[in-house]
């Protein structure tokens, strides 16, 4: 659903109305505290719960980038084809096909992340390495930055303290 083109209020369900920077910002502040949950567990040897954590990362990412730029958001993991749908509302440097592939590539291996290969017996840890656990944070990285970048330009300055205030 399109909201428009700078949509600045729009209802949410049956209670109220939210501000799309508000909403946005928070969606960024999730994705962030996801972002510091990645690294961490890259750093401590659990890649299958740093694999999990990054496509979360970017999926909030994205949907903040996306009531940015008035677009409601699908109620799904991957965002890629809405993010295609409406790649013109966002600048050139964002790279939407960039962020579309990855949203996609991370979104299929969230599920094997959490509950593992029970067909073949494989619990989460042993289906990644941690080269596959630092790949999915650089990416992740790369996407919040890019929103957080595109939040910056659209909206202004972060508040005070930044994303995780």
């Amino acid at each position: 659903m399109v909201l428009g083109p700078n949509p600045k209020v729009f209802s949410r369900g049956g209670g109220g109305s939210l501000r799309s920077r508000e909403f946005a910002l928070h969606l960024l502040r999730q994705a962030e505290r996801r972002l510091e949950t990645a690294e961490r567990e890259a750093g401590r040897g659990s890649p299958a719960y740093a694999v999990r954590s990054a496509p979360e990362c970017v999926e909030l990412s994205l949907k903040a980038a996306l009531r940015l730029v008035g677009v409601e958001y699908p109620k799904k993991h991957d965002v890629k084809d809405v993010l295609l749908r409406v790649g013109d509302r966002f600048p050139e440097w964002f790279r939407v096909g960039e962020k579309a592939r990855v949203s996609s590539l991370l979104a299929e291996r969230r599920e094997a992340a959490m509950y593992g290969d029970e067909a073949h017996a494989a619990g989460p840890n042993t289906l990644f390495t941690r080269q596959e656990a630092r790949r999915a944070l650089r990416y992740a990285k790369k996407i919040y930055s890019d929103c957080k970048r595109l939040f910056e330009e659209t909206e202004g300055p972060l508040p005070r303290g930044g994303i995780g205030a």
